[in-house]
């Protein structure tokens, strides 16, 4: 299973990642990884992507989604997703790709991003995040409210449990 954890910037996509990885024993991906340098290089200027700059990447992550369900790897990819064609595309088979959105409050978004270093995905570019943002309805994906005092360990456990439970 490929279980791709959805949100805009500052959402803990990584961190909620990296401690449902280590609960769980499944490799670990960050989709920011695979961006193409002028991609990285365009939104450390505070510029957005367009959808034809997405595509490439998009499509580089739809295929390494397929080759480690063909090698029958278990993974988490943190991947902002936020419309539901992009989804669509990484959703390569609905029986082994599932996504956990994990929703937030703009101003806790706001204050994560402010306290951020080292990530070219800039403050400033929240509000069209927010804006490009199609948040996922419950048949398409489980959805997670993080809240202020909401702990990475915690949130992987709900997030766990949850799969535990449909894959039942």
């Amino acid at each position: 299973m490929i279980l791709i954890l959805i949100g805009v910037s500052g959402s803990g996509k990584t961190v909620v990642g990296q401690a449902l990885s280590a609960l769980t024993g499944w490799s670990f991906l960050d989709a920011d990884d695979y961006h193409p340098r002028v991609n990285i290089a365009k939104m450390s200027r505070g510029e957005p992507l367009t959808d034809v700059e997405r595509a490439p990447w998009l499509e580089i992550l739809r295929t390494e989604i397929a080759a480690r369900l063909e090698r029958g790897e278990d993974a988490i990819l943190a991947c902002s997703a936020l419309k539901k064609a992009y989804r669509q595309q990484l959703q390569v088979d609905p029986e082994q790709v599932r996504f956990a959105y994990l929703q937030v409050p703009p101003e806790l978004l706001h204050k994560r991003l402010e306290q951020r270093q080292g990530h070219f995905m800039q403050s400033s570019m929240l509000s069209s995040q927010l804006e490009t943002l199609e948040e996922p309805n419950q048949s398409e994906a489980l959805t997670v409210k993080v809240a202020a005092d909401s702990t990475p360990a915690t949130l992987a456990s709900t997030i766990r449990k949850s799969l535990s439970a449909e894959l039942a």
